[in-house]
């Protein structure tokens, strides 16, 4: 498994998070399908994602 990059992780939920699409980047597919099917968990999870995103320390980094 390759390593998946914050930043990437971000701009995909930025733009693309009511679709689910930062989920299916982390190999996190059913819950990419619960945040498709549901529009991001009715734009609540979507907008806590972003957040929860923009916080996260990136391990890559010292």
């Amino acid at each position: 498994m390759y390593p998946k990059s914050k930043w990437v992780s971000f701009f995909l939920c930025l733009f693309f998070g009511c679709f689910g699409i930062h989920r299916f980047y982390e190999g996190r597919v059913l819950l990419g399908i619960v945040y498709f099917c549901t529009c991001g968990i009715f734009g609540i999870g979507w907008i806590i994602d972003i957040f929860r995103y923009l916080f996260k320390p990136n391990p890559y980094y010292p």
